[in-house]
């Protein structure tokens, strides 16, 4: 995998202004995936991108998937995209981007980041979002609209098309700064609203206790969504005893010993 920041991407080529057009129209729709469809519109014929999916990496949670298009429609790309946020997304090479990189200031930088089937050494993770889908490669354009937020637009290909060429990387260069801005509109204006409660409240845990794990923080997250042990084991792919293993280092950390005082921690470290 590689990744570098696009500070002075090149503008290189002409637009397909209908296609641009389309891209802002969709920009806060009520069709969720109206997005990630005017972003394959847009790249799939000229880079031969056969699936995208944008995913919003909030405060340290696991992400959420804001948009997503496959050209085979259904649901295939939507279950995908949850069994990654669920099981796998600790493994992707965007946390090493989000945790690493340091914008000057939220939305002042894009980045892209290129990871290979190859890249992935975790088979269950590369059989699960990559062979199975016949991805070959990705490219994850990732823009920071606030603070402790990213986005990631995820542009894969096809195995059968092979990995993305260079003159492909840099049409995607070129489009960067257009398709960046309409994700960080749409996420204020759609994708933001989305954010529900227990994520809000493990925001502010995680503020006051930068300690916990990404797993002590998905096992709580389950406990603030009201899911049994067994419940959040299966949602994260382990066991429940490391379920019940993660919560007392969480509560530990915390100085906390029930889920009553959790949620009354929650609701304190709200309060001005």
């Amino acid at each position: 995998m590689r990744y570098w920041r696009l500070d002075r991407p090149r503008q290189t080529g002409q637009f397909d202004l209908s296609r641009v057009t389309s891209l802002v129209s969709a920009i806060g729709r009520d069709d969720a995936n109206a997005l990630a469809a005017e972003v394959l519109n847009m790249l799939g014929p000229a880079a031969s991108v056969s699936q995208c999916t944008v995913f919003a990496y909030e405060f340290g949670n696991r992400p959420r998937t804001v948009s997503v298009a496959d050209h085979r429609g259904g649901r295939f790309l939507r279950d995908v995209a949850d069994t990654y946020a669920r099981l796998f997304y600790a493994l992707d090479g965007n946390q090493q981007v989000v945790a690493g990189t340091a914008a000057d200031k939220p939305g002042s930088s894009l980045v892209l980041h290129w990871q290979t089937s190859a890249d992935i050494a975790h088979e269950g993770y590369r059989e699960t979002c990559y062979a199975t889908p016949n991805v070959s490669d990705r490219l994850s354009l990732l823009l920071q609209p606030a603070a402790d937020i990213w986005l990631s637009v995820n542009l894969y290909r096809e195995r059968d098309a092979g990995n993305f060429r260079p003159g492909e990387i840099e049409l995607v260069e070129s489009l960067a700064p257009l398709i960046g801005e309409a994700s960080r509109h749409h996420y204020a204006l759609h994708g933001q609203s989305q954010m529900g409660i227990p994520q809000m409240m493990l925001a502010r845990l995680r503020s006051q206790c930068p300690a916990l794990s990404k797993r002590e923080l998905d096992v709580l997250r389950g406990v603030l969504e009201g899911h049994s042990a067994v419940e959040i084991a299966e949602q994260m792919g382990i066991k429940p005893t490391s379920v019940v293993t993660y919560q007392k280092r969480a509560y530990q950390r915390l100085g906390i010993s029930s889920q009553r005082q959790l949620f009354a921690l929650c609701l304190s470290a709200g309060k001005a």
